[in-house]
């Protein structure tokens, strides 16, 4: 068992939070693109396709939610640094929960660096301290943290308040039962996704004066060209992918229930 060096351990969680920022960074890009694409399956009508790769983000949603809590945690024995370097065989309770969950959540992540954290923290506390923390004995583990490694699969009534917000946010329509709103645009919308995100061409003068006038209500089916129509001017709301800091509310909120 290696001795404790408290200024390797300091480096050790500043590079810990810093890693740890960076993969929410790389996994939230990567959800707002699998966000698109499940809009163009939904508009396309392949919406079993869709469910199975809402459950996928789901699952990476709760993932990133992990993570987000170890950095916190990490931050948290960085500024109570003073109590982790104190000479004394368990976590001050001031750092109880922080040392707990990073020594029991730490494996469930692909990050070298709080793996090496883990290390530096079970080996200054032992191997009894670390196996009741591994088996989680008495609750010590923060039961957020709890929460957010043991996925299953996720409830219908979850999957489908994800595909509501992801139509709603793309304009693409959706009754809410599986079907389309409109089954006659199946198969063409899609294409249109795809056009409106990849260039800039201008819109049609009856898209134009669509949206001058403000003629689009909820029940009726939504033109795919208005989706580049929509980024353009200055007074109309912005890009989908902005919106999706609110969503991700919205599910943090439905995960809750």
């Amino acid at each position: 068992m290696s001795l404790w060096n408290a200024t390797k351990a300091k480096v050790q969680l500043r590079l810990s939070v810093q890693r740890l920022r960076t993969l929410q960074q790389k996994k939230e890009a990567q959800a707002k693109a699998s966000r698109r694409d499940i809009a163009t399956l939904i508009e396309r009508g392949k919406i079993e396709t869709a469910r199975i790769k809402v459950e996928t983000i789901i699952n990476e949603d709760i993932h990133v939610e992990l993570l987000e809590l170890l950095e916190l945690y990490c931050e948290l024995l960085l500024a109570r640094f003073g109590l982790l370097d104190q000479n004394t065989r368990e976590p001050d309770p001031g750092i109880l929960e922080g040392v707990c969950s990073i020594v029991h959540a730490a494996p469930r992540t692909e990050l070298k660096e709080l793996h090496i954290l883990r290390d530096i923290l079970m080996h200054k506390y032992g191997r009894e301290f670390s196996q009741a923390v591994m088996e989680n004995r008495e609750g010590c583990v923060s039961q957020r943290v709890m929460n957010k490694i043991s996925n299953g699969t996720p409830a219908p009534a979850l999957v489908d308040a994800y595909i509501k917000e992801i139509a709603k946010a793309y304009g693409v329509p959706w009754a809410g039962s599986g079907e389309l709103g409109d089954p006659e645009s199946n198969g063409e919308g899609s294409k249109e996704i795809d056009r409106d995100m990849a260039s800039s061409s201008p819109p049609t003068e009856k898209d134009s004066a669509i949206d001058e006038k403000g003629q689009r209500t909820s029940s009726a089916t939504p033109e795919p060209s208005k989706l580049g129509e929509s980024k353009k001017k200055p007074s109309t709301p912005p890009a989908p992918e902005d919106e999706f800091e609110i969503l991700s509310k919205r599910f943090a909120e439905l995960k809750k229930r």
